[in-house]
């Protein structure tokens, strides 16, 4: 069952320019200029009940716009647009108990309440009646493990501590669709493996579907089997995240921690050095040579080897600059002219 659909959905800004200085400032009071900001761009996007979807892009892509129409805190300029059979703008009572949203950067607790009573806020706002509130509650206060932290000021847990609240407060009302817009923004390493590992128990136990903004690579590839890609508003891949990763991920990046000197390390001409210290080099290596390269690190006993894949931004640049505005699939890149995004706005309607 098709939970999203949309159908050139288009959204543009317009925006006031003013020239520099008082000058600017006085001669806009009489003649302003605008220009307009095409931020999603004939956009079609489908999604079935249950899917865990990474929706992954540069910054300025277009994803938070698209997350914000889905969720009907903003209105498309054109195109066709449904979202567990509503139009999201109008709002509905029916369609905002079904969703949720957290996003990495805005809370949604109040920082002088403690946990239990936010929580306990949110019951009346969702009119959950007593009895499936405190199932709800238990079941997620286990699955996170907070719940020492139940009865403390929320303005007083660490970062970790707050989105594993901010997620048990979305999820309360139990709802079929949860869009997350960078949720481990600014976490250490231990906290974005517990919060990546409950969210795959929601989605796999409750059937949540989800959907995923992040610019960490981990994320994606560890929670979404399917990845979209946007890029200026155009989508120009909707397909298996594995097969995206593996055909543009073309480097590994090797940092090594020796305990004498780096100085006299034979390294093959493919070998790009990032960084050299005294006892540290970090180099770029072709992807397919990573292991013969590891291989020679190896006869140097180092202390430590760090592996690193290319960075999400890097890897939507070298798509996009490659590929160019056409849409690709799993299969590759259609013929040219073939699958291009339809640029004409005119007989797109409201869903």
């Amino acid at each position: 069952m098709n939970i999203i659909e949309t159908k050139n959905l288009c959204k543009t800004y317009r925006r006031f320019a003013k020239p520099e200085g008082i000058k600017g400032s006085i001669l806009s009071l009489w003649k302003r200029e605008y220009e307009e900001k095409c931020a999603v761009r004939n956009l079609d996007f489908v999604m079935e009940e249950g899917e865990f979807v990474g929706l992954i892009g540069p910054n300025g892509a277009g994803k938070t716009t698209l997350t914000k129409m889905l969720t009907g805190i903003i209105a498309p300029t054109f195109g066709e647009i449904q979202v567990l059979g509503f139009y999201p703008n109008d709002l509905k009572n029916e369609f905002k108990r079904q969703y949720a949203v957290v996003m990495g950067q805005k809370s949604q607790l109040f920082l002088e309440l403690t946990a239990n009573d936010t929580l306990r806020l949110f019951k009346e706002i969702y009119e959950l009646d007593e009895k499936t509130y405190q199932e709800t509650k238990e079941y997620f206060v286990e699955l996170f493990q907070v719940k020492e932290l139940m009865d403390v000021q929320v303005r007083t847990l660490s970062l970790g501590e707050r989105m594993k609240m901010e997620l048990i407060v979305a999820l309360l009302h139990n709802p079929r669709i949860l869009f997350l817009d960078e949720p481990t923004i600014g976490l250490d390493a231990i906290a974005s493996r517990q919060i990546r590992s409950f969210l795959q128990e929601v989605n796999r136990e409750r059937g949540t579907s989800i959907i995923l903004t992040s610019h960490y690579m981990e994320d994606i590839r560890a929670l979404c089997q399917r990845s979209v890609v946007i890029n200026h508003g155009s989508k120009i891949y909707d397909g298996s995240t594995e097969e995206l990763f593996k055909a543009y991920q073309k480097n590994k990046q090797i940092t090594v921690v020796f305990g004498g000197s780096t100085g006299e390390i034979t390294l093959p001409e493919y070998v790009r050095r990032v960084e050299q210290t005294a006892h540290k080099l970090t180099v770029l290596v072709p992807r397919e040579q990573a292991g013969a390269v590891l291989k020679i690190l190896m006869e140097y006993e180092p202390m430590d080897i760090t592996v690193e894949e290319d960075e999400i931004g890097t890897v939507v640049e070298r798509i996009y600059r490659e590929k160019g505005m056409n849409e690709i699939t799993e299969e590759g890149w259609n013929a040219a002219g073939h699958g291009k995004e339809e640029m004409d706005d005119a007989g797109s309607k409201r869903a």
